[in-house]
């Protein structure tokens, strides 16, 4: 998720490191916070990797600034985790928006339509926090009050999410 990120946000316009850590930070916020020990290694493998290219620059006081670009080989290897994300960033509510900021990256529709998909049907298995004897447990069934809350906002985000994906996917395949 992080490499994804720092991907993608390099794929909108160079960055220095402190621009970056704190365009991640917006989108995964207090959820999964990143930390500079996590940032700057995954830099360095990216980097040594072939896929981002720096450079330094002046900096606004008198330390100069590490600024970081997207290569070619970069801008494929993003296509390349947004056409095929794993199992986990489908499944995964924050590992999926990352996916999902940015889709748009993907140059042809069917492709972002087809991680869409993967995301509808994941959501449309059964499934809960609690199971009876294998069974999912639905809200109306749950034994307390705060598992009842739980239940019940999760269906509810579920039902908007798929709606959402519902319509996304009409408008991806009308411009087809």
């Amino acid at each position: 998720m992080l490499e994804l990120s720092i991907l993608g946000f390099l794929a909108e316009q160079p960055l220095h490191g402190y621009e970056l850590k704190e365009r991640i930070k917006a989108l995964t916020g207090h959820v999964r916070p990143v930390s500079d020990g996590a940032l700057y290694p995954a830099i360095t493998r990216l980097t040594t990797a072939g896929l981002l290219d720096q450079r330094t620059e002046p900096g606004a006081s008198a330390a100069p600034r590490r600024i970081l670009a997207l290569t070619a080989k970069g801008r494929e290897e993003l296509l390349a985790r947004l056409r095929d994300p794993k199992q986990t960033e489908i499944t995964d509510h924050v590992r999926f928006n990352t996916v999902l900021a940015f889709l748009r990256h993907l140059p042809a529709r069917h492709e972002q339509a087809a991680v869409l998909r993967r995301r509808l049907d994941f959501l449309q298995a059964p499934t809960s926090f609690f199971y009876d004897s294998g069974r999912p447990v639905r809200a109306e069934e749950a034994d307390d009050l705060f598992r009842q809350g739980m239940l019940r906002v999760a269906r509810a985000t579920g039902e908007a999410e798929r709606a959402w994906l519902r319509e996304a996917l009409e408008v991806l395949e009308r411009s087809e």
